[in-house]
């Protein structure tokens, strides 16, 4: 298996590239608009091509490149259908397995920070979006955000995967790259041995600002990144 991993610096965002090395078939994992170029050259540097970008929701704090992929490049969009981007190619359900070459996906639906998060199982590892961090969770205070389900969704899901499975996150503000389940369980400062109304509790008094880009990145990602495109649509 081919495998990247990109960082976004302004928003600290994790994308994923990967692919099938025996088809050169490739997916990436949240996209980041101001990043296509350079996933464009990197693709035709390794002799890739992109079937699938994949969301692990509908992000608050980026613009996708989903929608520039696909017209780019011919890649289809993946969203979770709770996620409320219905202008995505497939909109997936828990349990959903996908194929790109010798590539296997899983779906498993992750809700809490937004009631359309997903995380992938691919191989030996799981790429956890917003739903599980480093150390810490994707934020539950907007966008259909329940800390009760968020807390489910971990220790219901992720943290019933093998241990050694590597944990990929879709951010890390402190330099970090990858962990594991086992880790994550044992030391996870909001979750590792908290019950649900102690994590609940903690999520409730975080008192986090308000979101940077989300009112522009939130209606722009519920159209794939082409808000303009969509707008010219109803117009027209």
């Amino acid at each position: 298996m081919i495998f990247k991993q990109l960082f976004e610096p302004d928003t600290c965002t994790y994308s994923y590239l990967i692919g099938c090395e025996f088809t050169q078939k490739a997916v990436l994992i949240d996209p980041v608009a101001s990043e296509v170029d350079s996933y464009a050259a990197l693709l035709n540097e390794l002799g890739l091509t992109l079937i699938y970008t994949m969301e692990t929701h509908v992000h608050a704090d980026h613009i996708t490149g989903a929608g520039q992929l696909r017209d780019t490049l011919g890649s289809k969009s993946v969203v979770h259908r709770d996620a409320g981007a219905m202008c995505a190619d497939l909109l997936v359900t828990d349990g959903v397995p996908l194929q790109v070459g010798e590539v296997e996906i899983l779906v498993l639906h992750t809700p809490g920070h937004t009631a359309g998060c997903v995380s992938y199982v691919i191989g030996d590892r799981v790429f956890t979006g917003d739903a599980l961090f480093i150390n810490g969770c994707g934020r539950t205070d907007f966008q259909q955000g329940d800390a009760g389900m968020l807390y489910d969704s971990i220790t219901q899901k992720l943290f019933t995967l093998p241990p050694d499975t590597l944990l990929y996150p879709g951010h890390d503000y402190n330099g970090k790259t990858v962990s594991t389940i086992k880790q994550e369980i044992a030391t996870n400062a909001r979750l590792g041995g908290k019950t649900r109304d102690e994590f609940i509790k903690i999520m409730a008094n975080l008192n986090l600002a308000y979101p940077k880009y989300i009112d522009e990145a939130l209606p722009a990602n519920q159209a794939c990144g082409q808000l303009d495109k969509q707008s010219q649509v109803i117009q027209g």
